[in-house]
C-alpha cells in the first residue's frame, strides 16, 4: 500500500464514517479473507487508497475505512487503487486460473514439455508458487499433467504409427527408457500391446447370473480389467471383445471362479469393499475421477460437480461425466453413486434401473440414497 498523501488530496470522510463498514465486511478485511474478493473494496481515508478485502497491507483502523461496491465507485469517491493488491485487476483466483489455462495450452502444444521455470515466468509467478497454484487448480503437478498429455498423444498415435518408437517420439518422449517406464501405467498394458488392440494379452473372463441380471468379469495378469453388467451373456462378451479386439480372450479357469463369486456377492451386497486387484489404465484425469468415486462411502451419493471440486477441477463437470461413462469396472469403481445436481439419477452405462437398484441396496441400513442435498460434499470426498 502506498504511503500517506497530503491531506488536501484526500476525500473527506463521510459524517457516518464509523458506521461506514458493517461487521461482516470488517471481519473480512481484518482476516484478509480472499473469499470476499468481488463483493466489495474498502477505502482508507487516511491514505486515499482502496484495496481488495484480502490485501496483505497493514490492517487500518476501522473508523478510517469505508466500503464501496466496486472499484469504479471507489474511484468516483476520489480514492486511488492500491499498488500492492491491484484491486482494478481481475481477482487473484481468476488470474491464477487464466495463467494455469495458458500453461496447459502451452504444454499441450509443445513437442517437449516446457520447463517449470519457463511456465512460471510466463505466469508472472515464482516456480514454487506456480507449482502450488497449478496443482491446486488442476489437481496434478505440471510434470504429471505433461505426462498425461504425452500419454494421450501416444494412445492416439500408436494405432497408425509404423513402430512404437516412432509413436513415442511423436508423442514427445525424449528417451525410450522414460517412455516405457511411464506409458504402461496410463495405457494399462505395454505400448506395443496397446497399439495392437491388446494383441498378446491373455484375458480370462467368465459370466454369471447376479442380482442385477448378468455380470462379466475379465482379468489380465495385473487384475480385473472389466466388470460389466447386462441382460445377455453374449452381449457382454461382445462388449469385452470390442474393448480388446486383438487380445487372447479365453474362458476362465477354476482359480478364477473365486473372483467371480466375490464379484457376484459384491453386486448383491455392495455395502462392503471388493478386495480384488484392478487393472484400470485410463488417462491421468480419468484415474483421478475414478479414485474420487471410490472415496464415496456406500449408501451416500455425490454430484458431478462434487467430484469436479474434489479433484481440484471445479469447471470440469462435463469431463467428469465423460470419465464416469468411460468406467469399465461396474460397482468396483462406483460411478452409480454420482447424481446430477438436481438429484436425478441421470444416465448410467449399465442402465438407470440398475443404478437405482445399486443405490437402494447400498442404502439398506444407512441414509437413503440422495439424502445428501444436491451440491453438498459427501463424507470421504474431501478435495485433495
Amino acid at each position: 500500500m502506498t504511503g500517506p498523501v497530503p491531506s488536501r488530496s484526500l476525500p473527506a470522510p463521510p459524517d457516518d464514517a464509523p458506521a461506514a463498514i458493517d461487521d461482516a465486511c470488517w471481519a473480512a478485511v481484518a482476516a484478509r479473507d480472499p473469499a470476499a474478493e468481488g463483493r466489495f473494496v474498502y477505502a482508507v481515508h487516511t491514505t486515499g487508497v482502496y484495496c481488495r478485502p484480502g490485501c496483505g497491507a497493514r490492517t487500518p483502523r476501522r473508523d478510517n475505512v469505508s466500503v464501496h461496491a466496486t472499484p469504479a465507485a471507489a474511484r468516483a469517491a476520489g480514492f486511488r487503487p492500491c499498488l500492492r493488491c491491484r484491486p482494478d485487476d481481475p481477482p487473484r483466483a481468476e488470474r491464477h486460473a487464466e495463467a494455469v489455462a495458458r500453461a496447459c495450452r502451452r504444454i499441450g502444444e509443445a513437442v517437449e514439455p516446457p520447463a517449470l521455470a519457463a511456465l512460471a515466468r510466463a505466469a508472472g509467478l515464482s516456480p514454487f508458487h506456480f507449482h502450488r497454484v497449478f496443482k491446486a487448480i488442476t489437481g496434478v503437478t505440471p510434470k504429471a499433467y505433461a505426462g498425461a498429455v504425452r500419454a494421450e498423444r501416444l494412445a492416439a498415435a500408436l494405432p497408425a504409427a509404423g513402430t512404437v518408437t516412432e509413436a513415442a517420439y511423436a508423442a514427445g518422449y525424449g528417451t525410450a527408457g522414460r517412455f516405457y517406464a511411464a506409458a504402461g501405467q496410463h495405457l494399462g498394458m505395454t505400448p506395443g500391446v496397446f497399439r495392437k488392440g491388446g494383441a498378446g494379452v491373455a484375458i480370462r473372463f467368465a459370466v454369471a447370473a447376479c442380482a442385477l441380471g448378468f455380470v462379466l468379469a475379465a482379468a489380465t495378469e495385473r487384475g480385473l480389467c472389466a466388470i460389466l453388467l447386462g441382460d445377455d451373456p453374449e452381449t457382454l462378451a461382445q462388449d469385452l471383445r470390442v474393448r480388446f479386439p486383438r487380445a487372447d480372450i479365453t474362458g476362465a479357469d477354476a482359480d478364477f471362479a473365486a473372483w467371480l463369486a466375490a464379484i457376484v456377492a459384491f453386486v448383491a451386497a455392495p455395502q462392503g469393499g471388493l478386495p480384488l486387484p484392478l487393472d484400470i489404465g485410463g488417462t491421468a484425469f480419468q484415474q483421478r475421477v475414478w479414485a474420487a468415486l471410490r472415496a464415496i462411502p456406500p449408501g451416500r451419493t455425490a454430484t458431478y460437480a462434487d467430484i469436479a471440486r474434489a479433484i481440484g477441477r471445479p469447471a470440469a463437470v462435463r469431463a467428469v461425466a465423460l470419465a464416469c461413462a468411460a468406467n469399465a469396472h461396474a460397482v468396483a469403481i462406483p460411478c452409480h453413486r454420482v447424481l446430477r445436481t438436481d438429484g436425478a439419477l441421470s444416465g448410467y452405462r449399465w442402465g438407470v434401473a440398475r443404478k437405482a437398484a445399486l443405490l437402494a441396496r447400498e442404502s439398506a441400513g444407512s441414509d437413503p440414497p440422495g439424502s445428501d442435498p444436491p451440491g453438498s460434499d459427501p463424507p470421504g470426498l474431501d478435495p485433495e
